[in-house]
């Protein structure tokens, strides 16, 4: 078991490292690009985290929702209640299975991806998060080089996060931050149907 004494000298030299760390980066003046993706639970549920934060410190945030559709969820009955910060846009028809219909669902992917457009270049918002892209993206529904172009050519100000399984190559090697959800075990897999204020 370490000493009192040696913890205290490790935890100093830690400290003195991240300071160092620290010291080396740089503000940049530009918002940053985030992918959540894997097969983990987790991905859209980070990215509301990220987006409370943000209105913690009073930016302006705008979500669209690519696969979603009319699906209550909590989050979208919580973040209603920022109506002059949140500017929410659920353009999904729900999951791809339920519709069963290729041309419809490329349709509202890409209406949907038309208002990310808007709210990616109008200089308007600090945050926009691209809720379920990546299955966009997967399913071929969406041009990945638009949608590249589209985050490179928006509003310096604002950051984006781009979330859902299979995120492509190209978005990886464009993001700042790549974080990758790891599913070691699921209530789903044992038979649990998805839980109110847990899954939804």
């Amino acid at each position: 078991m370490t000493s009192a004494d040696d913890h205290k000298e490790a935890m100093q030299a830690l400290k003195a490292k991240q300071r160092e760390k620290v010291k080396k980066a740089e503000h940049i003046d530009r918002g940053l690009i985030l992918v959540h993706t894997g097969k983990g639970k987790g991905k859209s549920s980070s990215a509301f985290g990220v987006t409370a934060r943000a209105l913690g410190w009073g930016h302006q945030v705008a979500v669209v929702q690519f696969i979603k559709g009319t699906w209550k969820t909590g989050e979208r009955e919580f973040f209603k209640r920022f109506p002059d910060q949140v500017h929410w846009h659920t353009m999904g028809e729900g999951f791809t299975w339920n519709t069963q219909d290729k041309e419809r669902d490329i349709a509202a992917a890409e209406s949907a991806f038309e208002k990310a457009k808007d709210l990616l270049t109008s200089g308007d918002f600090d945050l926009v998060l691209l809720d379920e892209i990546n299955i966009a993206l997967r399913y071929d529904y969406l041009d990945i080089d638009s949608v590249v172009n589209a985050i490179k050519e928006r509003s310096k100000r604002t950051s984006v996060i781009l979330t859902g399984r299979d995120a492509k190559p190209e978005l990886m090697q464009l993001a700042d931050l790549v974080t990758e959800m790891t599913e070691i075990k699921h209530p789903f897999k044992a038979g649990i149907k998805a839980k109110q204020g847990i899954d939804y």
